[in-house]
């Protein structure tokens, strides 16, 4: 089993190192570049025009190598098929701000339904799994059994993951680096639960930290919604399927973070006119603040192995 894991995210890597210089040299050709918001920090406008859309690599990497290792396991399928439902949905988001040179793409209601739909199908799935149910473990309390209400639940819980990780990517290898500690955290316990998982979240990983290569500071190319959504979508699935919902939030703690000082500064904007932060959301705080881009990105990297590391703890502690 492990000399399967570690194929998968050799392999993933492999791929990912060979097949994202011609993806940046041809996304170049086409001037498929990334559009910068004008609302955001003045100095990323150099950015404007680095290929986006290597989320292609990262799923694509991941895919090749969970299929090709993972001999066809039904929960692994089910991730699988979500995480790349999510990419589609980048994809064409990514798709249509590069074409029409704009900073935005799919409309918001577009991109939620599509994303309520793939993740109400997941969790029909488990839901309606002998195997896997309707319960939800909390740690240090026991199994809470939500009945129907579990569907609801898998919708927020993915949704969720996948718009925090693509709140998250605002900073060059900030995604990449976080999700590659939580894939990395998340293939230990899907080892021991499913191993086909574990192969999933392996190829995930390596996939990651192959991009990082291209995408650390200065970036040569972005993930884009095609890679962000995926990421999330693919935490989520993880999660779902493990029955470690709640875990995710902990091991995925900077995608919270970072979510919440959206849903503070814009609540307290609406409240009282000011704003709590410099700029959310967070890693735009402290990027305002003075610490150069990189340091943001290191420090918030390490954050990410705290979290997981505590997580870990929390799951191995049986809470």
């Amino acid at each position: 089993m492990l000399s399967r894991i570690l194929g998968a995210a050799v392999l993933s890597l492999a791929l990912t190192l060979t097949l994202t210089p011609p993806l940046i040299s041809y996304l170049r050709r086409l001037k498929y570049g990334q559009t910068i918001r004008s609302q955001g920090p003045a100095r990323h406008q150099v950015k404007a025009g680095t290929p986006t859309m290597g989320g292609l690599v990262l799923v694509g990497a991941t895919a090749a190598s969970a299929l090709l290792f993972t001999r066809g396991a039904p929960g692994t399928l089910m991730a699988l098929g979500l995480t790349l439902g999510y990419a589609f949905i980048g994809l064409e988001d990514d798709a249509r701000k590069a074409v029409r040179r704009r900073s935005l793409g799919l409309k918001a209601r577009e991109k939620l339904a599509a994303q309520v739909i793939l993740a109400g199908l997941l969790g029909a799935w488990v839901y309606f799994n002998p195997a896997l149910g309707d319960a939800v473990r909390l740690p240090f309390i026991g199994t809470w059994h939500l009945g129907f209400w579990y569907i609801p639940f898998v919708i927020f819980v993915v949704v969720g993951a996948a718009n925090a990780v693509n709140l998250t990517d605002g900073l060059d290898g900030l995604a990449a680096g976080t999700a590659n500690i939580a894939f990395l955290a998340y293939t230990f316990i899907a080892l021991e639960q499913s191993p086909g998982l574990a192969v999933f979240t392996a190829a995930f990983a390596g996939a990651c930290f192959g991009f990082l290569w291209f995408n650390s500071y200065p970036a040569q190319i972005f993930m884009g919604d095609t890679g962000s959504l995926a990421l999330g979508a693919g935490l989520a699935a993880t999660s779902v399927l493990t029955k470690t919902e709640i875990w995710l939030a902990v091991i995925g703690g900077v995608y919270v973070l970072e979510t919440l000082s959206v849903i503070m500064q814009v609540v307290y904007f609406r409240l009282t006119g000011r704003r709590i932060f410099r700029m959310s959301p967070l890693h735009h705080h402290f990027e305002l603040g003075g610490w150069p881009e990189p340091v943001v990105v290191r420090r918030f990297w390490l954050a990410g192995a705290a979290f997981a590391s505590f997580g870990l703890a929390l799951w191995y502690m049986g809470a």
